[in-house]
């Protein structure tokens, strides 16, 4: 008997040792458990469709905001080129404007003298003064006379007979002066073509 109550005791100390164990392992699975819900529910908060949803939204501010700045730039390019073609010839008559005074002063000089050859020379150097301009510019004339005649460059407005063979097909007269600007024709010479 002595030895059951012995076993008792023992068996009682056991389960009281074992009891608290249990319960720290109830503990420890409870605080898993507790885990695993905190990231089930750190998952429901972090939803797909909810990161799927915020994503789309940045996209499509940036994409708005490109549209825009791409809307902006095309706005302003349009400007420069209006303004560009508005003002394109400035720097051309800003060059051509002492051209108009040196006429002027010869139109001036004109109603003073009577001496014919002055005014001349007077017409020659403006002239040379508003080539050299033009000819800054890229502009050139076309040449004409004694040139064979081209279609490229040449307008024939008469064609002359009997000019002998070695002017058939050449440019006799010139009777409007043809210009290219940087070697693009922006007026055909017209020509008097022998035949």
């Amino acid at each position: 008997m002595k030895e059951n109550k012995e076993k008792k005791e023992i068996d009682e100390q056991e389960e009281v040792l074992n009891e608290p164990q249990e319960s720290e392992e109830e503990e420890n699975s409870n605080d898993s458990q507790n885990e695993e819900t905190g990231d089930e529910e750190n998952q429901e908060a972090i939803d797909p469709l909810e990161a799927a949803n915020e994503q789309i939204a940045q996209l499509n501010d940036k994409f708005l905001r490109k549209v825009a700045e791409f809307d902006n730039y095309r706005k302003r390019t349009l400007k420069e080129k209006a303004e560009l073609i508005l003002n394109g010839a400035e720097k051309t008559l800003t060059k051509i404007l002492p051209i108009i005074d040196d006429f002027e002063r010869a139109i001036e000089n004109g109603k003073k003298t009577e001496d014919v050859e002055t005014l001349r020379e007077g017409m020659d150097l403006i002239y040379k003064k508003f080539m050299k301009i033009l000819q800054g510019e890229g502009v050139e004339v076309i040449p004409t006379t004694g040139e064979d005649f081209n279609t490229d460059y040449h307008e024939a407005i008469a064609m002359v007979p009997g000019m002998g063979d070695e002017n058939k097909g050449k440019v006799i007269d010139c009777v409007q002066t043809g210009y290219t600007l940087n070697g693009k024709v922006i007026r055909y010479a017209k020509v008097a073509v022998g035949q």
